[in-house]
């Protein structure tokens, strides 16, 4: 690339200011690229949390499920179920983690009380109690889980876009700026040298020419002399 740049005073300030400009966004980009890898590292706890307490609450959630069917039949289960009148709400709103746009899913009626599931609390056991009750803890640590899971891929997503841009700096064009900068000033340095050694010709030639013209005075004198006497 270093051929194709002209190698004048100008250019050359452009290029160091191009490079002052690359330095500056190579290290805010570090900078962001270390922020993102923490913010990720303190998500990803979260995350594992989040998946140990689905994992739990499925587990969890199953059994009491069997256990009503057992005691209570089928029938009675999918009675129960259709009971439901009002079914849990969703809504999602955003907040930015640096520079990072990551959901927040807000829920509603996930989780009722025995009169808010709609099944009279005669006629019904307990068993299908605690497997509603179960099953609202289940879909609660879902939600969250979505919402950990998406933030998550958003992150990684920043931090592999930030990583590119940082080694695009970092091997590519930042060593071409660096290699212009040192042609051109080379460049500029043989010029110089060219230019120094061309004005002392300039300067020998013309003191020779001087002393000649001197001598050729001195000569002209004498012999005016010489005729004189």
């Amino acid at each position: 690339m270093a051929k194709d740049v002209k190698p004048t005073r100008k250019e050359l300030m452009q290029i160091e200011d191009r490079i002052e400009l690359s330095e500056r966004g190579h290290d805010t980009l570090e900078k962001k690229r270390d922020g993102l890898i923490m913010e990720f590292m303190d998500i990803l706890d979260q995350a594992q949390d989040v998946r140990g307490n689905v994992e739990s609450n499925y587990e969890d959630a199953q059994k009491k499920m069997d256990m009503a069917r057992a005691m209570e039949g089928d029938v009675a289960v999918r009675g129960a179920a259709a009971a439901l009148k009002e079914h849990p709400e969703i809504t999602t709103e955003s907040h930015n983690i640096m520079g990072v746009v990551v959901p927040q899913i807000e829920s509603s009626k996930v989780k009722k009380s025995l009169d808010e599931r709609g099944y009279g609390v005669v006629g019904t056991s307990a068993r299908i109690d605690e497997a509603a009750e179960a099953y609202e803890e289940l879909l609660d640590s879902i939600i969250l889980a979505a919402e950990v899971e998406t933030a998550m891929k958003k992150m990684l997503d920043e931090i592999e876009k930030t990583k590119r841009r940082v080694n695009a700096l970092e091997f590519t064009l930042l060593p071409e700026l660096y290699t212009n900068q040192e042609y051109i000033e080379q460049k500029l340095e043989e010029q110089e040298r060219e230019e120094i050694f061309r004005m002392k010709k300039i300067k020998d030639k013309k003191e020779e020419d001087e002393a000649e013209a001197r001598q050729a005075a001195e000569e002209a004198e004498r012999e005016r002399v010489s005729a004189d006497d």
